[in-house]
């Protein structure tokens, strides 16, 4: 029998990549990345120079074409692959990731006369600048006893949809007038490949506050929001939700002559990024938290009930895997705190001495920071550099350092900000094992776990678990290409369903990081020094971050 082959799109937050997988084991024969030209838009506008507001973040649409045009027909013609043996593409995606589209599918962005209003273009998930609408949905969903609060952890994020589309309301009510729909990117970008327009459960469950039995929320909650929002669900927010594994539709003439695949390939629906990495590790059944680790990190888990636990980014029935209650949570920054360390923070001595070394900044400071043992720099740091999303779910916290001295050195804050991270990845897991949902073991896919040794020990350490890493670099895309497959079906030589897929595709290290017995004695002291400062900054004691935060603003106008 041929080999048949599906590909996955994984689109991140700077670049996009196609990988070709066979189906028969999951191997990768091909892969190719294509950094978006116009990068993350977080200070103005390309071409008009338009400044952008604090805590703005934007994307360019064409650029997640440009994945298509450039990385698909890359990985097909270096890997000789016929394109006939290829039955299904699969896609996943940064969430939430929005843009208005006009009747026609375009993003107002792209209308010549709306193009130098920054609320016609994309929204990148780490777009902050709907807080106010976020605190203002929350406290009005608190005091009507809304029941969908209670699925999210108590807070909406100013991240997802809701929040978003009632600041293009606000500020840009004309914006919010011609658009036709508010979509994810990862909806749109299906929608150009099929011409066929729907929407994803998964995006729409953990993003945009829809439940598998009860769908939106009522008409009068968003008319307490805002008279103007009344009919948003039904209007602007309106398409077909298809569970994950559903075929979206089949790629078009017009598109199968751009990517170099067969016209009729079957396409799935949308995912999000981490989600996808759950079958891409092989976890189909509870216990087993996946850490996607890159940028941020986003915290899956499978459950057989739905049940209620602060500070979750959403529980939603079949979200990730068919058949259980999918449980998402998340830190907004973590590969992106120890980037900014090194391009900040770093002194010249250290690139200098890296580089007659032969390593780069990050590979030196990870071997400096690995000569100390736990609780040895005397530093402790919150992961707050991004806000916290888990389980405090408040973008208005900011980062902290103490106990630095005249005698610290970089990779002692290094090691610290590594510390933090895994501190706040304990902070979620126990807010999952303390409410019944129990976490076992982590599994570890993504940048960080490939790159830094250290960083994994010491999560195993901090969490007293033992990891499971992946043996792929590209575990999303590999999870997207088996949700292609499987829109493909068995009878086009994919499958029925992603459990099958898992089976044949998914792929795991043999070696897994387990916990030192003497670093796990130490974490825990550390852990409750954390867990003060964690609450004393964090849940209203202290809101210091806050007043920062707002004297930094009202100086800036």
């Amino acid at each position: 029998m041929t080999e048949k082959y599906a590909i996955g799109v994984d689109y991140g937050t700077e670049s996009g990549r196609a990988v070709l997988v066979a189906l028969s084991d999951g191997s990768e024969l091909e892969e190719h990345v294509t950094p978006y030209p116009h990068g993350v838009i977080d200070n103005k506008l390309p071409d008009s120079g338009i400044k952008l507001g604090y805590e703005w973040a934007l994307q360019h649409p064409n650029d997640y074409m440009e994945v298509l045009k450039r990385s698909v027909p890359a990985v097909i013609e270096t890997s000789g692959v016929s394109p006939q043996d290829i039955i299904g593409l699969g896609i996943d995606f940064t969430a939430c990731t929005m843009l208005p589209i006009d009747e026609d599918g375009e993003p107002l962005s792209f209308h010549p006369e709306l193009e130098n209003n920054p609320h016609s273009w994309v929204k990148l998930w780490k777009h902050h600048a709907a807080q106010k609408e976020a605190n203002q949905l929350n406290e009005i969903a608190l005091q009507r006893n809304e029941a969908f609060l209670s699925r999210y952890g108590g807070k909406i994020s100013s991240e997802w949809m809701i929040a978003k589309a009632w600041q293009i309301l606000n500020e840009a009510p004309e914006i919010y007038e011609k658009t036709d729909r508010f979509v994810e990117a990862a909806d749109w970008v299906v929608s150009k490949m099929t011409k066929t327009f729907v929407r994803n459960s998964c995006t729409a469950g953990y993003k945009a506050i829809w439940h598998k039995q009860e769908g939106y929320p009522d008409k009068e909650f968003f008319r307490a929001l805002d008279p103007r929002l009344e009919n948003l669900t039904e209007t602007k927010l309106k398409g077909e939700v298809k569970p994950l594994g559903s075929k979206a539709g089949v790629l078009s003439e017009e598109m199968a002559a751009l990517t170099g695949l067969t016209a009729g390939t079957s396409i799935a629906v949308g995912n999000v990024d981490a989600h996808a990495s759950v079958p891409g590790m092989g976890v189909v059944s509870p216990g087993k938290m996946v850490m996607a680790m890159g940028t941020s990190i986003c915290h899956m888990l499978l459950g057989t009930e739905e049940k209620d636990i602060e500070g979750m980014c959403g529980v939603v029935e079949d979200g990730i895997i068919p058949g259980y209650y999918g449980y998402e949570a998340g830190q907004s920054a973590v590969g992106d705190i120890f980037a900014w360390y090194v391009k900040e923070g770093v002194p010249a001595y250290v690139e200098k001495t890296a580089e007659k070394e032969g390593m780069d900044v990050h590979q030196w400071l990870e071997q400096e920071a690995g000569k100390y043992k736990p609780g040895e720099t005397g530093l402790l740091a919150l992961d707050w550099w991004n806000g916290n999303r888990s389980v405090l779910v408040d973008t208005e916290l900011s980062g902290l350092l103490i106990g630095a001295t005249l005698q610290t050195k970089p990779e002692e804050i290094y090691r610290a900000l590594l510390e933090a991270t895994a501190f706040g990845t304990r902070k979620i897991i126990e807010a999952f094992h303390n409410n019944g949902v129990a976490v076992e073991e982590l599994y570890a896919c993504g940048g960080l776990p490939q790159k830094n040794k250290l960083l994994m020990q010491i999560y195993a350490d901090v969490a007293n678990r033992t990891i499971t890493l992946a043996d792929s670099k590209h575990t999303p895309a590999v999870g997207a290409a088996m949700f292609g497959a499987v829109a493909a079906g068995k009878e086009n030589g994919g499958f029925d369903n992603i459990v099958e897929a898992t089976r044949k595709m998914a792929r795991v290290k043999e070696d897994k990081i387990t916990p030192n017995p003497e670093n796990v004695k130490i974490y825990e002291k550390l852990y409750k020094e954390y867990e003060k400062l964690h609450d004393y900054f964090g849940r209203g004691q202290n809101n210091v971050m806050k007043e920062l935060k707002s004297l930094r603003k009202n100086v800036q106008k």
